[in-house]
């Protein structure tokens, strides 16, 4: 059972999502929360897994709650929900220790499958805002994981850096001279030693451990 708290400053959207939620017999909301300041206090006694985190709200804001969570309770994830996909709100949240990224219109499958791979240690990040954040990431990126990158085989960068820049796998067997099939298992491969779960989560651990070069897209 997960237990989720929820924070948004709209009674609706609180609501809603409650709603939303309950209808998965694996997820469990143990509380809400009105703003980012009501969102601390509850996690301290509440003890969720996971805080679901609008950005835009009064006093302390979503960001700001983050951090505050994040730097007091690391053990539990945040996964922002909100309708906000500028740049700074991105960033900021995910500098903050935000586990994932989710806009308002996420479909109720995709948002109940985020929550549940979040706290398996998965980052979710929104189609809508994962370009940009690539983008970000490619130029701030941290020093290689040399371990990481001597457990990949040759072929499986090759595979990577392709996946990386876009390529699905019918473009990159084309690429690579392979079949497809056999490019689908690279690609299993590479999420099970990335220990990601799709392509997009793929790419962003790529770039920020090195495991691709600025210069390979």
């Amino acid at each position: 059972m997960v237990k989720v708290l929820i924070c948004d400053d709209q009674d609706f959207a609180r609501e809603g999502l409650q709603l939303i939620l309950e209808t998965d017999p694996e997820l469990q909301v143990v509380g809400v929360a009105q703003d980012g300041a009501d969102a601390i206090e509850k996690v301290d006694q509440l003890q969720p897994d996971l805080v679901l985190m609008d950005l835009k709200m009064p006093g302390i804001n979503g960001i700001q709650a983050t951090q505050a969570i994040h730097d007091k309770h690391p053990e539990i994830f945040v996964l922002v929900l909100t309708t906000y996909d500028g740049d700074a709100w991105v960033f900021d949240a995910i500098r903050s220790g935000a586990s994932g990224y989710l806009l308002k219109d996420s479909p109720r499958d995709r948002l109940i499958a985020a929550i549940k791979e979040t706290v398996q240690g998965k980052t979710h990040v929104d189609p809508g805002v994962a370009g940009k954040l690539l983008t970000h990431i490619a130029h701030t990126r941290v020093a290689t994981d040399t371990t990481l990158a001597k457990s990949l085989s040759d072929r499986e960068k090759d595979v990577l850096k392709l996946l990386a820049h876009g390529l699905t796998n019918t473009e990159i067997a084309q690429q690579l001279y392979l079949s497809e099939g056999t490019v689908k298992n690279y690609v299993s491969s590479l999420f099970t030693k990335l220990d990601v779960a799709d392509r997009t989560q793929a790419a962003v651990k790529a770039l920020r451990y090195g495991l691709v070069n600025l210069n390979d897209l």
